[in-house]
């Protein structure tokens, strides 16, 4: 379970078992103010970042990590 907000890292409900936790917190680019570019670039910039640390996740070898190992690789993308 990855969140990116603090309302959401608030908020998450509970997950049975043991899942990976973390938070890859980042602006809200829905939060921004001016003109449309300025608020494009703010979207732009967001996609950006999580398309950059999706592929840091994907990179991880998943298989070969523990539950603790895993999650704190996770968190470290952010």
């Amino acid at each position: 379970m990855i969140t990116v907000c603090d309302r959401a890292k608030q908020a998450c409900p509970i997950f049975p078992g043991r899942p990976v936790l973390a938070h890859w917190g980042m602006p809200d680019p829905a939060d921004v103010e001016g003109d449309e570019s300025t608020k494009r670039a703010a979207f732009r910039d967001a996609y950006l970042l999580l398309s950059r640390r999706i592929d840091l996740l994907l990179a991880l070898p998943l298989t070969t990590l523990e539950g603790l190992a895993l999650e704190a690789r996770v968190r470290a993308i952010a």
